[in-house]
């Protein structure tokens, strides 16, 4: 995730002008100039990359071109600053950056970087000067429409086809802002407030960021995790890795001008409050409980974690733009906490759920994280926390209660120690190999292995999202592998990557030097883990996981290594899957998932957005009515008192919030997916119940 955290570091800025942009005020603004040691670190890096690098890559006239590209698409995404002539003066460069790379030459990467910053500095020293005339004036009546998707758009041609450009995606900020309530006087302020900020981080941009963000165009050639980290980025990332980090608990993004919630960080106060979701674009902060909201439409992605982040016990309120819904704004307010090691601990529940008549008790481990205490464990303090100790406990509890089965929910887990998801399968499976990991030498590494009896038997379902990565993976195919345990839910996230930090004269690279394989030799990279049972997918698979990265690295697989084989699934799965799509078929929590995800994709496909308002009023009042609808007919079909109108849901959902200060409870309640999964397991002891529960422990070559 830090990959594109760092390579979209100055992507995010989006200006809007009216008036053409006059070439003679360009020569106002200072260039920027490689720093001295900057051209020893690129060769550097250069060398690290092709020596080091998992891929193999060597620097060619190819990836020259290549990054030519990479670099421009990451100033410019929406192809709105350039001129099509800048981009073909640009263009006799495209094969000569990998020669001047190796000889320690960015000047070509500032020359452009420098033409960017004209171009954008000219844009906004006009916007503002139109605020000082009041709002601009448009016709609100009148159809037209701003495409959203520019990525495969020409570049405009002259400044009169950038004007008309800039000049439809300043109507669509002026309209956005008129639809969720402001006053002319407000959006003007607003908006006035945005550029001028805008305009003066532009100018405070160093030779340090422009170095930064070219050679991060370079390493997301090789793979999305691989990233160079300048020494203020590489503070910030030592910072994101610390247990003693005091913030809401959110990995963040930038997408064009917004900064969005890449995910959540298990037990932190921001998942706690359930108000954030993956996707929520932030709009703005505010400090405190009353204080000012400020605007961070456009602003670099550090400042904004920087007014994210502070003290524990202290507030901080979001404005966001929930990824589902109707594009309305919302407010949040979250208390910062440290994220505690307790707030991240594994934790248990039991339910019963009835096949056939006869009623199972059925645990559930719910896991946000693979942790452990590296502190205390080096001081050897025979109490220290970790995943294996802590579920551990956990079952020998479950079983002194005398459960029929187990679920493992690892949904949301974004991974962490692989020490601990080698030594939790240890608790599941005899001894034998876990993962298999492939080095940039080629060498395989086998010594990731269960070493002892398992301490669990019975029946074991693992639950999975696409939001389960890393360290989850690894757990989740293993047990699959091993036929010791069903895998239910969607499919996993994909990273199947070892990243290690490499020493540089200014600063550090981060770099992809291993593969995960799994012992049945497929590799978790890019396809993730594939459930035994699907259920439906509620995070979009094509914005989020591996897969969503365009130099992400492809799935392969390696031999397989001898491991033994438990329960026998080919002759269960066909009834199991049969009675969980008869009960999901009509299940209003079911239809309602299958109807909300069918809502999103329709909403993620729309390429252009209509400029007129009556047309957009329409639209969101259409959006409201499904999305009323929708619930509406969940709630009859439960039995539920249905909604009067919006408003009642969208407060209804603001107040259904799980208290803040610890762990989130495991609960069924507004947990369909859970639920279903105690069903599955339910019918799969039955079955067992009728053939043997005994393990087959056949080898399997």
């Amino acid at each position: 995730m830090l990959t594109n955290r760092i390579a979209a570091l100055f992507s995010g800025f989006l200006f809007l002008a009216l008036s053409s942009l006059p070439l003679a005020s360009m020569a106002e603004v200072d260039k920027l100039a490689p720093l001295q040691d900057q051209g020893a670190t690129a060769r550097e890096i250069v060398n690290k990359l092709e020596m080091l690098h998992y891929n193999k890559l060597k620097l060619s006239d190819e990836i020259s071109v290549e990054l030519w590209d990479e670099y421009i698409k990451s100033l410019d995404p929406t192809r709105s600053y350039f001129l099509a002539s800048d981009i073909s003066e640009f263009k006799q460069w495209r094969t000569k950056l990998d020669d001047e790379l190796r000889n320690g030459q960015v000047q070509h990467g500032f020359d452009i970087y420098n033409r960017y910053r004209l171009r954008v500095t000219d844009r906004l020293d006009n916007i503002v000067s139109q605020f000082d005339k009041g709002l601009p004036k448009f016709d609100f009546n009148k159809d037209e429409s701003l495409q959203l998707d520019r990525e495969e758009s020409q570049w405009p041609t002259s400044i009169s086809e950038a004007d008309e450009l800039w000049r439809k995606r300043l109507k669509s900020s002026v309209l956005n802002l008129r639809l969720t309530g402001k006053t002319d006087e407000e959006i003007r302020d607003l908006l006035e407030r945005r550029y001028k900020g805008q305009l003066k981080r532009v100018k405070q941009q160093s030779s340090d960021d422009v170095f930064e963000l070219y050679m991060n165009s370079l390493t997301k050639l090789y793979d999305p995790h691989s990233n160079y980290l300048s020494p203020r980025s590489l503070e910030n990332f030592n910072m994101s890795m610390s247990l003693s980090l005091e913030g809401i608990g959110a990995v963040l993004q930038m997408e064009d001008e917004y900064t969005k919630v890449a995910r959540l960080v298990a037990g932190g106060p921001a998942d706690r409050s359930g108000k954030v979701k993956p996707n929520d674009k932030i709009v703005a902060v505010g400090q405190d409980k009353e204080g000012e909201m400020i605007d961070v439409v456009g602003w670099r992605l550090d400042d904004v974690v920087e007014l994210i982040r502070g003290a524990a016990g202290t507030y901080v309120r979001l404005e966001t733009i929930p990824t589902s819904g109707d594009g309305s704004h919302k407010t949040i307010l979250i208390k910062r906490s440290k994220v505690k090691l307790e707030d991240q601990a594994a934790k248990k529940a039991i339910f019963e759920f009835t096949d056939g008549g006869k009623t199972y008790k059925v645990g559930v481990i719910n896991l946000p994280t693979f942790y452990i205490d590296f502190e205390a464990y080096r001081r050897r303090d025979p109490n220290y926390k970790s995943t294996t100790r802590d579920v551990a406990k956990l079952l020998h509890e479950l079983e002194e209660a005398k459960v029929d089965g187990v679920i493992l929910d690892l949904r949301n887990n974004g991974g962490g120690s692989l020490q601990e998801a080698t030594m939790l399968t240890d608790l599941f499976i005899d001894q034998g190999p876990v993962v298999q990991i492939r080095h940039a030498n080629e060498q395989i590494s086998r010594h990731n292995r269960s070493r002892s009896r398992a301490m669990y038997r019975g029946p074991l379902m693992v639950l999975i999202n696409r939001l389960s990565a890393s360290a989850s993976e690894i757990f989740a195919g293993a047990i699959q592998d091993y036929n010791r345990g069903l895998i239910v839910g969607s499919q996993s996230f994909g990273k199947g990557t070892v990243q290690t930090m490499a020493p540089l004269k200014e600063g550090q690279l981060k770099i992809t030097q291993s593969k995960f394989y799994r012992v049945s030799g497929d590799s978790t990279q890019h396809a993730g883990v594939t459930p035994d049972i699907q259920m439906p997918q509620l995070i979009d698979a094509e914005s989020v996981g591996e897969s969503a990265y365009d130099t992400a690295l492809p799935w392969d697989r390696i031999h397989a290594v001898p491991h033994a084989k438990y329960f026998n699934f080919k002759t269960l799965l066909p009834d199991l899957i049969a009675k969980h799509n008869k009960r999901t078929a009509v299940d209003p929590d079911f239809v309602y998932l299958r109807e909300q995800y069918q809502f999103e994709q329709e909403r993620a496909d729309q390429k252009v957005i209509s400029l007129n308002e009556k047309a957009r009023e329409t639209e969101r009042e259409t959006l409201n009515d499904e999305l009323l609808n929708m619930e509406n007919r969940r709630r009859n079909a439960k039995g539920l008192e249905p909604y009067a109108d919006i408003k009642a849901l969208e407060k209804s959902e603001s107040e259904d919030t799980p208290t803040v200060g610890g762990p989130v409870e495991i609960t069924l309640k507004n947990d369909p997916i859970l639920n279903e999964a105690g069903n599955i397991m339910a019918d799969f002891i039955g079955d067992m119940d009728k053939e043997t529960k005994k393990p087959a422990q056949v080898a399997n070559f």
